[in-house]
């Protein structure tokens, strides 16, 4: 728990201090640098890798460690075997005809950590229903030895108007 939580801080620290340099010291808009382009082919990849269930593809891109972080839909998972056995794997083995595609992916590198930020949607067939998604997210992906591996994953959806009530009768 001590370790989850100094590497959590690290990830905090680490992207506000990117954050900073990115809006505030670095100098205007620039072209894209080659590990930033790397780092939008890999986010790309686990989308196409997830609608095509190909959890080979899934392992490769992913660090397959216990720092491994992803919050989703007010869940969270620890570590790429609680993620991948808890999570993933379940819910790809569950929907059909999925399409998940992300866009105004923007990808920012500091060394060996990098941060991203994107819209997704997803769609698809699950319990004999057709669904259809869409949202935000944020990935940090960190260089171990020389490729780029997700390390962290945080998506969330719109939420839910509540259901109207029926005014009382007077």
């Amino acid at each position: 728990m001590k370790r989850k939580l100094i590497i959590g801080l690290a990830i905090f620290a680490a992207l506000g201090a990117m954050i900073l340099n990115s809006f505030w010291l670095a100098p205007a808009a620039s072209a894209q640098t080659n590990d930033e382009k790397e780092v939008i082919k890999i986010l790309r990849q686990n989308g196409d890798a997830f609608a095509k269930n190909d959890l080979a593809t899934l392992e490769k891109i992913w660090s397959n460690s216990a720092d491994v972080t992803v919050f989703e839909s007010g869940h969270a998972n620890y570590g790429w075997t609680d993620y991948r056995d808890h999570h993933l794997a379940p819910e790809m083995k569950e929907m059909k005809n999925t399409k998940y595609e992300f866009s105004d992916i923007k990808a920012k590198v500091s060394q060996n950590l990098a941060y991203a930020t994107m819209k997704y949607t997803i769609s698809g067939d699950a319990a004999g229903k057709h669904f259809d998604g869409a949202g935000l997210a944020t990935a940090v992906l960190e260089k171990r030895d020389g490729n780029w591996k997700i390390v962290h994953w945080h998506s969330s959806a719109p939420r839910r108007q509540p259901s109207s009530s029926p005014s009382p009768k007077g």
